[in-house]
């Protein structure tokens, strides 16, 4: 009977590992998404890499991060479900642009070992941290906007947590602004990358406290009205979410790392202007996990936590990505510095403002959407012209 009990408990762990198994390969079918089918680019972005066809290397590894990012976000969602929409949101926003700083980390520590694609590497950077900004509040929210509003006819939410996250973006557009009027009032390229790492530090503290505010001393601030959307079940478990949230983090690491390799020769062979690049590819395809996500809990009536994932990634971008990478810079000598230009932080400032009016009633309806989206496309244009 001792030999009985043993065979099945083995049999049962056996069928557990095959259940984890099956559900996390799930994931990747493409027959359960059609995102999926996109997954073919990576082992392409692999071949043309080894190929030394960096072109192509860079349009596949591109590719390849939208639906990796996708599954990182719904390992995330997977997660969050366990939790409140304040740390829910706090958890997508945080692993949804994961990919983001995995791409501008390898893109600084490149710009440290070669000192000929500096300022190439620099510039993406500094872009690609605008573009994700801009694109989390304009295109990712617009489109969560735009998406709820077609399926309820208007949709509400916590304006008071909604207007401590656009104080914090006005904050940190203020820390953008100062290095840049430092540089048009004379001052040295030195002064400039001085001032930007103090700012990154007080930024980074400023984020911990928020994040203190938000999640522990004044959390109820945050809390979902009753009522809002409708109860969702994990469709996993919640040990098979870390892993399925892992591996796609490895993957993109990977697909970072190939995409950072082969820019240079992307830039040089298309003629695209390095901005253009930053702003708005690498963002469209790195932020596609809070793209989707957003969307869709928007279409569920879940306002809080959609915007949660899209204004709360911008000030994660804003006060914790950005100083963060300033001082990573600053750590390897790479000349970073929180001066973006004049056309970026006008953008920014400018963005912050059109969001911040839009969602101050506490209301939203898919016409205000459009006007987040049609600012996008004007800023496309702008940057595509450079």
């Amino acid at each position: 009977m001792a030999d009985n009990a043993e065979h099945s408990g083995n049999d049962e762990s056996v069928m557990t590992t095959e259940h984890a198994m099956e559900s996390i390969l799930d994931a990747f079918n493409p027959f359960n998404n059609k995102l999926n089918w996109l997954l073919i680019a990576m082992p392409l972005a692999i071949f043309f890499n080894y190929q030394h066809d960096l072109t192509m290397a860079f349009l596949f590894s591109m590719i390849s991060i939208m639906p990796l990012a996708f599954l990182m976000g719904k390992g995330t969602e997977e997660i969050a479900l366990r939790t409140g929409e304040a740390i829910g949101g706090f958890l997508n926003a945080t692993f949804g642009n994961a990919a983001e700083l995995i791409i501008v980390g390898l893109a600084i520590y490149a710009a440290s070992n070669d000192p000929e694609i500096v300022g190439t590497m620099v510039t993406v950077t500094q872009a690609s941290l605008i573009g994700s900004i801009l694109g989390n509040m304009l295109l990712v929210l617009g489109l969560a906007l735009l998406w709820g509003g077609l399926k309820h006819k208007e949709q509400t939410f916590n304006s008071d947590a909604i207007q401590m996250n656009g104080t914090l973006l006005l904050l940190a557009v203020v820390a953008f602004i100062i290095p840049s009027a430092l540089q048009y009032s004379g001052g040295t390229f030195s002064d400039v990358e001085n001032i930007s790492q103090y700012a990154a530090i007080v930024l980074l503290i400023i984020y911990g406290l928020a994040l203190l505010f938000q999640l522990k001393t004044h959390a109820h601030v945050f809390a979902t009205e009753p009522g809002h959307g409708h109860h969702e079940d994990p469709t996993m478990t919640n040990q098979n979410a870390w892993i399925l949230l892992i591996l796609a983090t490895v993957l993109v690491a990977w697909m970072a790392h190939i995409l950072v390799h082969s820019l240079e020769a992307a830039v040089v062979e298309w003629g695209m202007p390095e901005l253009f690049i930053g702003v708005i590819l690498l963002p469209f395809f790195g932020n596609a996990a809070e793209h989707f996500t957003a969307v869709i809990v928007a279409g569920k009536n879940k306002m809080d936590l959609s915007i949660a994932i899209a204004v709360g990634s911008s000030v994660q971008i804003a006060l914790f990505a950005a100083p963060a990478m300033i001082l990573f810079a600053w750590a390897l000598g790479v000349p970073l510095t929180l001066e973006f230009g004049m056309l970026e932080t006008a953008a920014t400032f400018v963005s912050v403002l059109v969001v911040n009016s839009i969602l101050a009633d506490g209301k939203s309806n898919w016409l205000e959407g459009v006007m987040l989206l049609g600012s996008y496309v004007i800023l496309a244009l702008a940057f595509l012209q450079l």
